[in-house]
């Protein structure tokens, strides 16, 4: 007589989409009639056409190449394991990513700065256009170039995209209530395509990763050549960029001299590296104890508390919160910090670590916004694709350490690199409550370029 074993894959309950869906939508839709500020909102009518019609092609746009990025983050690993790549190549793929974005980052802000940020936004889809095409034409892993190209195109989608809007919304003197709706939007967005990416990317797929990786590959190109229309249809007038001297000379005084940069870019780079690390290990930790998990499932629950957190920021600007922005930053890092050292002391359950992590997406998704307006707040247009860039620096070189050190060495462990996000969390949360005592400066001292 056989026995039969029932095998079980664990799955989110269908009730907490339902509840990420519904309470999104209540905190979008009930925000205009509770909010105590009515000049902000999502139909504000101080808004000029002109700016109302760019922020439309914008928001657009950037919908556009969120969706690029969130095709290509549903491979990775398993494309690289159906062509037999090792665990050893894969890691090393990896570091050959991080690496490009340590080396060159710094040169990519600048150069934004230097020659407009609608043309680095160009070279965003012409990378996304080039990774199509060579996995498209070569029809191999061909990892090591489409990481360096991804990793580029990452790296100017995290800046460019939000300093062209910041230079357009101060060439055209708006209103910064319409600039704060912006920067939630593009969080929003942000999500809401990755879901829409990964949901392309499986359907494309079927079951057969390559073939799905070369249907992606022409879905890429068709996005790309959507974005790059459109971006030369909202590209009219030459930008008006600093020379290389009086550059370097700003950027000094008002971005390396500024001790309140330097707070702000260190806890901006302690969201990255902690954000990095979570992406690198949660599939990991939430597999740990050998069950058989449905990771297809838990990855939209992520993006949908980032969804929901992203809402939570109109609110805080419209007067119904008494902290600061610093302040509610301070307590948001401490929360983040409190999450990954639970995470890093001891395995939890599945369900408990889903929480976990969708508290961690949920409060990112408001401090992104948060940290997007502060930029606004201490940080001059003119240099502000420079200074998000160079802030990335030391985060992508303590995640190039930890791959290193992980997955060659062996020298730390997974809880190691929680461990090591949680106590940069806290730095960060420290920063922001320095960069609170040490004020802002008058508005005028801004752009004395």
């Amino acid at each position: 007589m056989g026995v039969v074993i029932e095998s079980f894959v664990w799955e989110p309950n269908s009730s907490v989409f339902a509840f990420f869906l519904l309470s999104t939508f209540l905190s979008i839709f009930l925000f205009p009639y509770f909010a105590k500020s009515r000049t902000f909102g999502t139909f504000d009518h101080a808004v000029s056409s002109s700016f109302a019609r760019f922020q439309r092609w914008f928001l657009a746009i950037y919908t556009l190449s969120s969706v690029m990025e969130g095709v290509w983050s549903v491979y990775g690993e398993s494309e690289l394991a159906s062509y037999g790549v090792s665990k050893e190549s894969m890691v090393f793929y990896l570091c050959v990513g991080y690496s490009t974005s340590l080396v060159l980052g710094p040169f990519l802000g600048v150069l934004s700065d230097l020659i407009g940020q609608k043309r680095i936004c160009l070279l965003y889809c012409f990378l996304h256009f080039v990774v199509g095409v060579w996995k498209r034409i070569t029809m191999s892993p061909s990892a090591w170039f489409a990481n360096v190209c991804l990793s580029l195109a990452g790296l100017v989608h995290s800046f460019g995209f939000e300093t062209w809007l910041v230079v357009e919304h101060e060439k055209q003197s708006q209103r910064n209530d319409s600039l704060n709706e912006t920067f939630w939007l593009m969080t929003f967005l942000e999500s809401a395509s990755l879901i829409g990416g990964q949901v392309l990317a499986n359907w494309l797929a079927d079951g057969n990763v390559q073939s799905g990786v070369a249907l992606s590959a022409t879905a890429s190109l068709f996005l790309s050549v959507v974005a790059i229309v459109c971006i030369v249809r909202t590209a009219k007038e030459p930008v008006k960029t600093l020379p290389l001297r009086d550059y370097s000379a700003a950027f000094y005084a008002y971005v390396l001299g500024d001790k309140r940069i330097w707070f702000l870019g260190t806890a901006q780079a302690c969201l990255q590296f902690s954000t990095a690390v979570f992406w690198i290990l949660w599939a990991p930790t939430i597999v740990a104890d050998g069950r058989e998990v449905n990771l297809g499932l838990i990855y939209p629950c992520f993006l949908g508390s980032r969804m929901l957190g992203s809402t939570v920021f109109p609110w805080l600007m419209s007067g119904q919160s008494f902290l600061r922005l610093e302040d509610c930053l301070v307590y948001i890092y401490a929360i983040l910090a409190v999450v990954f050292s639970i995470v890093a002391y001891d395995y939890q359950e599945i369900s408990t670590l889903i929480v976990l992590f969708c508290l961690f997406h949920g409060f990112a998704g408001l401090a992104l916004p948060l940290l997007a307006r502060l930029r606004t707040m201490y940080v001059p247009n003119e240099l502000r694709g420079g200074m998000i860039s160079l802030s990335q620096v030391p985060a992508n070189a303590a995640i190039l350490y930890c791959l290193i050190q992980r997955g060659y060495s062996g020298k730390i462990e997974n809880s190691t690199m929680m461990a090591l996000s949680a106590v940069s969390l806290f730095s960060a949360s420290g920063c922001i409550y320095l960069l609170r005592r040490w004020g802002k400066s008058p508005h005028q001292d801004w752009h004395k370029l």
